[in-house]
């Protein structure tokens, strides 16, 4: 009796855990079903389509929510564009996909499988699916909710499809890795060195590619474009490989976490810290560039640049690194300078009476060298910040001056929001491509949901902020800091402790508009105070990149190009990743997230025009 009272529990609780087992399954075998009968009525309607001559039966309709979204890069269009709209996709997909020669869509085996997951605050069955066209290799991701009208039917949410390989072009990794031996019996020819140096060199030929610009960006697609065979040459004004992050100020780290930040094919080691201080990654950046076989020319500089449309060829002229000017003739120019390259300096008439210092935060280095002295800092942006933190920190008095309202965002947990998906124990490729997959609008809805919920968790800081007099925004309709990246290069602050120094009141604030004017010794309030001043800093970022195309392309290339970054009326970047309204220039810059994502987009775009594959896109 005592032996049957004693297993009765234990017999209980494994009867719970079989019942919660074939649950589980039945869930499973449930969500396979649904994917299942989707792909199969997307298969033959395609089919029925592609075997009519292009008729689109009404039945294609039934596939897709009336608010549904189709976001494409390349794989059927050759472009990066968002379709909003049952309507307009019946009107744009089935015709895209006739004209590339699509294959039947399968579930992709090496993917996680289908789920049911929550994006953009809505529950959706996800499931990653695989298929060709007469040129690529492709992949997608399908995202499935029940119709509120016919709750047994599952429409589609949103539908990715994007390219991975160009056919008989696939990138020599992994099993298609090169051997690095040389079948030559001739031991006495050159090795891999020689043959490296003299690549570099470009003595006796022109790279068919100059990327201005060794950042993160100029880096990632150098990286893309040699793994395809296309010959690159980065350049830089720089002294060293790296520079671009060693020379900025010496305090500066990344402001998130490692996982988010890998370059193309060589993820940072597992030992190094969650935030990587900038001078560990300039020595990355030497090693990636060396280890990737990238051919680098650092302190050489675009001076002139102009494009021959007969020859289909740029006449680009570079000063180099011993003094003299070298002329190439690439035939893609590749503009990899960051969201913008030219600091944008105030007109502050008054300015000039400032017998200081008066410098761009680009120029600041280090807070020690105004140990015991005063400061102003002009901007409330991370640079902003960071250097009011630096200078305070090595013993300057510090005076930050707010020019608009700024958005400010605890660096952990709040500013890590967006990258949670990152520590969902998936692969990086499988969250960059679940990133990549999410059309602009639904980004939008998270990033409301991320921006929410960061007010709530730091919603002491804030208040601390508000009552010091500082103006706070959250961005545009509410969506955060990504969005004010995405739309205008800054405008926020990661909080690493400066906004607890301006709340506690240990760093000072004043608006721009209490300022009266600018004096010898630092400036004069409206009210009559004065703040002196050693050095005067401005954090006052960068100018649109459309300056930098002016300088170097001249004004007509630049009006034919039009505005860089941003979205405008779009749902896409204008003008980045992709054809330009000028043959042969392009644009990549962002996060090292965007930069490791968008850079393989855009090297497959050049090497389809390279191997004819599509043809290049005129004025």
């Amino acid at each position: 009796r005592n032996d049957l009272s004693n297993l009765m529990p234990m017999k209980l609780t494994v009867s719970k855990k079989v019942l919660k087992i074939v649950n589980d399954q039945n869930a499973i075998s449930r969500i396979d079903s649904i994917v299942d009968d989707w792909l199969r009525r997307f298969n033959a309607t395609l089919h029925q389509t592609l075997s009519s001559a292009g008729d689109v039966p009404a039945s294609f309709a039934d596939l897709f929510h009336s608010n549904s979204f189709w976001r494409d890069a390349l794989a059927l269009s050759w472009q990066l564009q968002t379709i909003v709209g049952a309507t307009d996709i019946l009107n744009s997909l089935p015709a895209a996909a006739a004209k590339a020669g699509i294959s039947a869509i399968t579930l992709d085996p090496q993917a996680t499988a289908p789920r049911l997951v929550t994006r953009a605050g809505s529950d959706a069955i996800e499931a990653f699916f695989t298929f060709t066209t007469d040129v690529a290799h492709c992949r997608g991701i399908l995202r499935l909710n029940a119709d509120d009208s016919h709750p047994n039917q599952y429409r589609a949410w949103t539908f990715f499809t994007a390219i991975g390989a160009l056919i008989g072009f696939e990138e020599k990794t992994d099993r298609n890795r090169p051997t690095g031996q040389s079948y030559s019996r001739d031991f006495r020819g050159p090795n891999w060195l020689d043959k490296r140096l003299a690549a570099a060199s470009y003595e006796t030929h022109d790279p068919a590619v100059l990327v201005v610009g060794g950042g993160q960006a100029g880096l990632a697609i150098a990286a893309r474009l040699t793994q395809l065979g296309i010959d690159t040459l980065i350049v830089d004004k720089n002294r060293r490989i790296g520079d671009n992050w060693r020379n900025r100020y010496h305090a500066l780290t990344l402001h998130n976490q490692l996982h988010v930040n890998h370059l193309p094919y060589m993820p940072f080691p597992p030992t190094w810290p969650t935030y990587i201080p900038k001078d560990m990654l300039a020595l990355w950046f030497e090693s990636y560039a060396a280890a990737m076989e990238l051919n680098f020319w650092t302190q050489c500089e675009v001076t002139q640049a102009s494009y021959d449309h007969r020859a289909g060829r740029w006449q680009v002229v570079l000063n180099t690194a011993d003094g003299g000017k070298r002329h190439m003739s690439p035939r893609h120019v590749i503009m990899a300078t960051g969201v913008s390259g030219i600091p944008n300096l105030p007109k502050i008439d008054s300015l000039s009476a400032f017998q200081g210092p008066a410098v761009h935060s680009s120029q600041y280095h280090d807070g020690e060298d105004w140990s015991g002295k005063h400061a102003i800092v002009l901007g409330c942006g991370n640079s902003g910040h960071d250097i009011s933190q630096d200078l305070y920190s090595s013993g300057a008095k510090v005076t930050m001056i707010q020019r608009s309202p700024s958005l400010v965002v605890n660096i952990e947990p709040s500013a890590q929001f967006p990258y949670k998906l990152y520590d969902e124990e998936r692969g990086t490729d499988e969250c960059d491509f679940i990133t990549t997959s999410m059309p602009t609008p639904l980004v939008k809805q998270a990033h409301r949901h991320f921006t929410k919920a960061a007010r709530k968790t730091d919603k002491a800081l804030l208040d601390g902020l508000e009552n010091v007099g500082f103006k706070l925004d959250f961005g545009d309709d509410d969506t955060g800091w990504q969005f004010k990246y995405l739309t205008r290069g800054g405008g926020y602050y990661f909080n690493v402790g400066c906004s607890d120094l301006l709340a506690e009141g240990k760093i000072d604030l004043v608006q721009f508009d209490q300022v009266d004017q600018f004096t010898d010794h630092g400036m004069v309030m409206k009210d009559g105070h004065k703040i002196d001043a050693d050095i005067v800093i401005m954090a006052t970022g960068y100018k649109p990149q459309e300056y930098l195309v002016s300088k170097l392309f001249g004004d007509e290339i630049a009006e034919r190009i039009g505005p860089i970054w941003g979205f405008g009326d779009g749902m896409e970047l204008r003008n980045m990743y992709c054809q330009t309204g000028q043959p042969g220039l392009w644009f990549i810059a962002g996060s090292f997230a965007q930069c490791r994502i968008y850079s393989k987009y855009l090297a497959l775009q050049i090497k389809a025009l390279e191997e004819g594959i599509i043809p290049t896109q005129r004025p």
